[in-house]
């Protein structure tokens, strides 16, 4: 099957970032899940074996080959997620007003003293923070501080169970961005040539250094998504767009972290830093949540998508929905449906107030000429944008110019054709890359009419090079089919 005939098929040009688990991970489901609109699997190591993860990768592989779709795989790191240990009866029911304590060790065997896989949580703490346990829906604050615990005062109560997760909003943890743990998995997903590695709780730009260091050691090409879920993330925001090669706003911990009424303005607000800084950008968490047990989503999931997707969303993200959820290839279907009826508003609006041109002080002749075949796509009305590309950094320019002209990304690099997979209207497509424009504008046309897509009297913009030094890209070429 051919990618671009595919793409036509599939219609919508956001891409869909699907988590790999135990309810699709034959690679026929895998199979199934491309057709449907998959673009990026994730494989989240906070769950699963190494023989788990290892297996998934090469079962993506396996069903890009059979589809002839380029797939590209992010594996997350899962950071110095700090969670409670182990509980008496595995469950305690905290009740506002009563006092617990914090103490050090990894179990407790009495009610109401708590312990937590961070070892110096109680170090960490001070009178006056805020303790925020299973996914905030118990609030607690410290009122009385120790060398060995913490007395925490319940102002919300709850059922808090064994292993669930502990947020600190405000507090200054000394914990390192990357932990052993995460180190091993970086290490070995680069070396098994995955396309992207995103690390959790980011706090910096300097918190992503070390990876980028881990990648290169270990052989690797993968880019880094810096997750935004800290508070101290929201306030660096701008220097970790610069340090990082995409972003995903992780919306679970970070509404934890953070006022939740404040998520939707720090959504949008990355995401059009993201995009004028021309990064590729994914908003995640619960984005389709009701369809772990439903065949449709409510109503204000589908318009949380849509308005992802409105703000300028390159991807959106399926987490439990597709790994453990009861409908994973439904809830991609879905997400595809809300797409292509979103991006039809969306088209309009671009229209009626595109974004001015901005230069890139690097390559400000490869920016030029991108915006102006683009433009001229859209005034001639062309069928296809085509670009050849080696590293995908031309592709990426133009995704983020959002021309509703179908847009080719020619590559002879799987890494690169990868890498474009999280780019928004563009589709990879493999083909040798050549010096000889009217060769690679046949063989693009000839592939296209081939498929029935293109016909008498439509029109092709293709962006190339005359093989000068200035510029990769550096010319316009405008075809018409007679």
């Amino acid at each position: 099957m051919s990618s671009l005939t595919d793409y036509f098929a599939r219609l919508s040009r956001t891409k869909i970032v699907a988590t790999v688990g135990p309810a699709c991970t034959g690679v026929d489901d895998l199979v199934g899940l491309i057709c449907s609109g998959v673009d990026v699997f994730r494989i989240n190591t906070a769950h699963g074996s190494r023989e788990e993860h290892q297996s998934r990768v090469e079962n993506i592989r396996q069903a890009s080959q059979r589809t002839g779709v380029p797939v590209a795989i992010l594996v997350d790191l899962a950071g110095p997620k700090i969670r409670l240990g182990q509980l008496p009866g595995d469950e305690f029911q905290c009740v506002p007003g009563q006092t617990v304590r914090f103490l050090r060790g990894c179990q407790s065997t009495v009610p109401g003293e708590l312990t937590s896989t961070y070892d110096r949580l109680v170090d960490d703490l001070d009178v006056g923070d805020k303790v925020m346990l299973a996914d905030g829906l118990v609030s607690l604050q410290v009122v009385e501080k120790s060398a060995d615990a913490a007395v925490c005062q319940v102002v919300q109560g709850g059922t808090i169970r064994s292993r669930q997760g502990v947020n600190l909003p405000g507090v200054k943890l000394k914990v390192p961005a990357l932990t052993d743990r995460d180190k091993d998995n970086a290490a070995w997903a680069a070396a098994a040539g995955v396309d992207f590695l995103s690390l959790s709780f980011v706090r910096s730009a300097d918190d992503l250094a070390p990876l980028r260091q881990i990648i290169a050691q270990a052989g690797g090409f993968a880019q880094i998504v810096a997750k935004i879920e800290k508070p101290e993330a929201v306030e660096n925001i701008e220097s970790i767009i610069a340090a990082a090669d995409a972003i995903m706003i992780a919306r679970g911990d970070l509404g934890v972290e953070i006022d939740i009424a404040q998520v939707p303005v720090v959504q949008k607000r990355i995401i059009r830093l993201s995009n004028q800084a021309g990064k590729p950008v994914i908003v995640a968490t619960q984005m389709l949540e009701s369809m772990h047990n439903s065949r449709i989503p409510t109503r204000a999931e589908a318009t949380d998508v849509a308005n992802a997707i409105l703000d300028g969303a390159d991807a959106c993200m399926l987490s439990g929905e597709t790994a453990v959820g009861q409908y994973p290839r439904q809830t991609v279907e879905m997400m595809h449906r809300i797409a292509v009826a979103t991006e039809a508003v969306l088209q309009q609006q671009n229209q009626q107030a595109r974004p001015a041109f901005q230069s890139d002080p690097e390559h400000p002749i490869t920016q030029a000429t991108t915006w102006a075949a683009g433009l001229l796509a859209e005034q001639l009305d062309a069928r296809l944008l085509v670009v050849a590309t080696a590293s995908g950094r031309t592709a990426l320019s133009i995704s983020k110019q959002r021309r509703f002209v179908y847009t080719v990304g020619l590559s002879d690099s799987p890494i690169t054709l990868r890498r474009m997979c999280l780019y928004w209207g563009v589709v990879p497509w493999q083909s040798p890359l050549s010096d000889d424009i009217t060769a690679v504008l046949q063989r693009v046309i000839g592939e296209a009419q081939a498929a029935g897509r293109l016909h008498k009297g439509d029109r092709v913009v293709l962006i190339g090079g005359t093989g000068l030094p200035v510029s990769r890209h550096n010319m316009i070429v405008v075809h018409e089919l007679h």
